[in-house]
């Protein structure tokens, strides 16, 4: 009964809409899910209206108006099952959803087991499950591309996969500007022995940190060491242990650059144990998705960081899905966002 009021409901709020504006009802709902047949301005007309009414379309009659799940799926493979409680993660999923709800989508969350994750997107595709996915942490060649071009299912990267020849939509920081920057700032303050703690050596936008650390050393013709470049899985836990296995190196580094601010506090909590002082004993610089949970909101940051919004790229993404969702004819398209450097406390001169 309560399912028919609602329906009910709807229905007089779209006659109403319908006759407020002297358009057929058919017109106002294909106006609002924004079929291409009608016109822009009429489009523009009904929304106008609609948000002024305060309408919220009934979703299972958007559903049978479109032909579409009105949903947009996420798949985590069980590997990166921690990926749920990233706050890196977390907040790219809220931008994402923040996306998702001004044009009546779901989220579809899986955790799925890694042998089975090309297989997962075979299912979705066969149930029409969702109308599109979006890519986490891409490899340098990562298969999921190839087989969701070959399902037809419209996708968004978010990063990138170099050795991909498949054409995609992709939203990506330019890690390798970023970290580029990062390393000539700290060898502009007279820094020499410069370590990287970088994320997994398998990930796209791991390999990019590292050629723009080592483009930076080049260019100031110092030697790369690769006793200085870490890679691991980005936690605090990690940061800590890799400063600890640097600091007992015949020639401790002199700066640290961290490839995320959990990482960062690791570090920081290892040169503190070891009785030295961040920015005066050792220099750390972080990479920073301007966490929602973890922001400096100081009038000078803690941190020197290369700082970009995880919370704005997965809004982007979002945008660039529903887009593609809307007119599959679109041009695959790449955004690429640049990150800021903030200087903070934690980068001082080197000592003489």
């Amino acid at each position: 009964m309560t399912g028919n009021k609602s329906a009910l409901k709807n229905a007089t709020n779209l006659k109403f809409l319908a006759e407020h504006l002297g358009l057929s009802q058919t017109t106002v709902s294909r106006a609002l899910n924004g079929f291409p047949e009608v016109n822009y301005k009429t489009r523009q007309l009904v929304q106008a209206a609609a948000q002024k009414f305060n309408y919220q379309p009934n979703a299972r009659a958007k559903r049978l108006a479109t032909g579409r799940s009105m949903a947009i799926g996420h798949l985590v493979s069980v590997s990166k099952g921690h990926e749920i409680v990233n706050p890196i993660f977390a907040d790219f999923i809220a931008g994402a959803s923040a996306r998702y709800i001004e044009s009546g989508y779901d989220l579809l969350l899986s955790l799925v087991p890694d042998e089975k994750e090309l297989s997962a997107y075979n299912d979705l595709a066969a149930r029409d499950a969702v109308d599109g996915v979006i890519i986490h942490t891409p490899k340098e060649d990562d298969k999921r591309l190839k087989r969701l071009n070959e399902l037809n299912l419209p996708f968004v990267v978010h990063g990138r996969s170099t050795k991909s020849n498949e054409v995609y939509n992709w939203v990506d920081v330019n890690n390798e500007s970023a970290f580029f920057r990062a390393t000539e700032f700290l060898i502009d303050l007279g820094h020499r022995s410069i370590a990287l703690v970088n994320g997994m050596a398998d990930l796209d936008f791991a390999i990019r940190r590292t050629k723009g650390y080592e483009r930076a050393l080049s260019k100031h013709q110092i030697d790369a060491v690769s006793d200085y470049i870490l890679y691991g899985e980005m936690t605090e836990p990690y940061g800590y242990r890799s400063t600890i296995a640097l600091l007992d190196r015949p020639i401790p580094p002199t700066a640290i650059i961290a490839s995320s601010i959990l990482v960062a506090n690791g570090v920081r909590r290892g040169i503190e144990e070891r009785g030295l002082k961040m920015g005066h004993d050792i220099s750390i610089l972080s990479h920073d998705d301007d966490l929602s949970y973890f922001r400096d909101e100081s009038d000078v940051p803690v941190y020197s960081a290369t700082r970009s919004s995880v919370r704005v790229a997965g809004y982007k993404s979002a945008d660039l899905l529903i887009k593609t969702i809307e007119d599959p004819t679109r041009q695959r398209e790449g955004i690429l966002i640049e990150a800021d450097l903030m200087i903070g406390t934690s980068t001082k001169p080197a000592k003489s």
